[in-house]
């Protein structure tokens, strides 16, 4: 006779699982919506809690067997934090797991869980449910995916913002990894230069199926949609047939949009509108000690093939690091300024600082006095050698925060003067006029 739960018809191999999202860049969670598939398929009862968009429920929590946290970035892992202390005090017995890139990182900084579950985290996360032992699992071995279960959260999310108007927005993701061991990227440190591809039909019947509940633009949210350029442009060309009306953006190196320049006019006849590239600095020191792979001169030879094939780019940023020179803030925003950038660019960006997170390729590199681990901030210590310029980061941090929801060209013009007047030049040269509405998704953050 098979053992059952007192006043249930659930026999003991059927759980009650809950995936919890913090925060992920603002798009519905894929990292909640695609394991609650597997252990669908496993036979357990899952229910979702995206605390991006809901509050905390301890009636979710009382309800669960299981509960594992998503972990995806440092912003969610961060968020993680009083989550799992609240989810102790509801529930102080039930086994807790992170999952994600930056679980490792939980379970050392002492973040009140059991297990961390890292790299292709899905198989690991069934087999833990089933079983949920302690410790730290590791696991980059080929796996298989179904089409996720986007019914468990069906709030709305990011959109894209036109001139035409606002588009709701879907993300998926074709693949995970890097083939690229950028230093500063927390990806390398689990992936080490591996990726791995996501099942063609599960993606294909994922954005079918949003496609039908309104979805009329979609994020590949790909580490780098040219790691595998073969298999993401099967993947978009078969999308875009399927659903011509429907618009798409993607995430390329700079080193790739220059060595697969040919293939960009087949992104743009695709649906492709916009690349999201990581630039990062104009310094070419700091782009040689994060082993970016690109130099300055890259960055504007990247942006003439894109505008070229008619897409539009987007650029990331990291301007403060340990090598950052006090100039080369005036410098980034007169690189934005002189290629029309202003209006893809949000404010926070330009005051994110290096997070050098335990195991960071980052802290190989021997020119830097690399201070302890701060378990609050969840990243080893550093300091610039110009205590100016650590200064400033902390004043354009300040102001983006402080602008936050207002007018984004005011911002930006505010952190320019004051980068002006921090290398005692005029802050008055510094002008941003309007300019013509650009496709951008509405979520800000990017780490």
């Amino acid at each position: 006779m098979t053992a059952r739960y007192p006043g249930s018809c659930r026999t003991i191999h059927t759980l009650r699982v809950l995936l919890v999202s913090t925060y992920e860049l603002g798009h519905q969670p894929l990292a909640v919506t695609s394991p609650a598939r597997r252990l669908t398929d496993a036979g357990h009862e899952v229910r979702a809690l995206d605390l991006s968009v809901e509050p905390f429920s301890p009636d979710h929590i009382s309800w669960a067997d299981r509960i594992a946290v998503s972990v995806p970035m440092h912003t969610a892992l961060r968020l993680a934090g009083p989550v799992l202390e609240g989810i102790r005090a509801v529930s102080p017995l039930v086994p807790v797991a992170l999952y994600g890139l930056y679980a490792g990182v939980g379970l050392e900084a002492g973040y009140q869980a059991d297990a961390a579950l890292v790299g292709e985290y899905e198989t690991p996360l069934v087999a833990w449910v089933a079983d949920p032992a302690p410790g730290v699992t590791i696991d980059l071995s080929v796996q298989s995916y179904r089409a996720p279960r986007r019914d468990l959260l069906t709030r709305d999310y990011a959109s894209l913002e036109t001139r035409d108007g606002v588009k709701k927005a879907g993300y998926v993701e074709g693949s995970h990894g890097c083939r690229h061991r950028c230093r500063h990227c927390p990806i390398p440190s689990v992936y080490g230069g591996r990726f791995r591809i996501v099942d063609e039909d599960s993606v294909l019947e994922d954005i079918a199926a949003m496609v039908r509940s309104g979805v009329e633009h979609v994020t590949f949210g790909d580490p780098d949609f040219f790691n595998g350029p073969a298999h993401s442009m099967r993947l978009l060309e078969k999308a875009h047939d399927a659903h011509p009306e429907v618009t798409f953006d993607v995430t390329i190196k700079v080193e790739h949009l220059l060595a697969h320049h040919d293939l960009l006019p087949r992104l743009a006849s695709s649906g492709v509108i916009f690349v999201v590239s990581a630039f990062e600095s104009t310094n070419g020191t700091v782009l040689t000690r994060l082993d970016k792979g690109h130099t300055p001169g890259d960055m504007h030879t990247a942006l003439s093939h894109c505008r070229g094939a008619g897409l539009e780019i987007h650029p990331t940023w990291l301007p403060f690091t340990p090598w950052t020179q006090l100039a080369d803030l005036p410098e980034v925003f007169s690189f934005l300024d002189s290629h029309g950038l202003f209006e893809v660019t949000e404010p926070v960006q330009l005051g994110l600082r290096l997070l050098v997170p335990p195991g960071s390729l980052v802290l190989d590199v021997d020119d830097v006095h690399w201070g302890g681990f701060d378990s609050e901030a969840l990243s080893h210590r550093w300091a610039n050698p110009d205590r100016r310029v650590d200064e400033l980061q902390a004043m354009l941090a300040s102001i983006a925060a402080r602008g936050a929801g207002m007018d984004r060209r005011q911002t930006l013009l505010e952190m320019w003067r004051s980068a002006l007047e921090a290398v005692g030049g005029d802050p008055e040269i510094a002008q941003i006029e309007p300019g013509e509405v650009r496709a951008r998704i509405t979520e800000p953050w990017f780490c």
